[in-house]
């Protein structure tokens, strides 16, 4: 298993004890939540920010948060929605079940970020995982970026498997 999916899961068993109250741990800055990943000025990309990280994100100027985790997941804020929305900030909730990456998903997903263009705008999930994914197709199929620089940010959280393998090797016009 590559070293950056290892960094990942132990990642977020911390992001779980801190979320039960076992680990009292805050981060100083947006640097340093959980699997943090600038893409560039206006994106960035992470795992599941606390409530005090939201408010550093929105101090950081991001005005939109898309939350790609399903409502279940371990780590999750409970009423995440109002919270950003509290904040003053545009929240969409894309659930991806991890299981089963879909299409439908990703076309949502492209949808806002389309809607969203000249925000800067925030992507999350549990571990950055499902976003690193998705957020790599975007950058390769939408914006036309590098595969090359896309797939380094990726391996940055880490090297997909099972489902998301296929689900990254899907490449759709979408001019059509």
């Amino acid at each position: 298993m590559n070293v950056n999916t290892l960094k990942t899961i132990f990642g977020y068993l911390k992001s779980m004890l801190r979320k039960f109250g076992v680990l009292k741990l805050e981060s100083k800055s947006i640097a340093h939540i959980y699997n943090y990943v600038p893409i560039s000025k206006q994106l960035s990309t992470s795992g599941q920010p606390s409530l005090l990280e939201l408010q550093k994100i929105k101090e950081a100027g991001f005005n939109a948060v898309i939350n790609l985790a399903p409502h279940n997941a371990e780590n999750s804020l409970d009423n995440e929605a109002a919270i950003v929305n509290g904040l003053g900030l545009f929240y969409t909730h894309i659930p991806v079940d991890f299981r089963n990456p879909a299409e439908d998903d990703f076309d949502r997903f492209v949808e806002c970020m389309n809607g969203l263009a000249g925000s800067n705008v925030w992507v999350h999930c549990a571990a950055n995982m499902r976003v690193s994914a998705f957020v790599y197709r975007y950058r390769r199929e939408i914006l036309s970026e590098s595969d090359v620089v896309a797939l380094q940010d990726l391996h940055k959280i880490w090297e997909p498997f099972g489902a998301w393998k296929s689900f990254l090797d899907t490449n759709r016009d979408r001019s059509l």
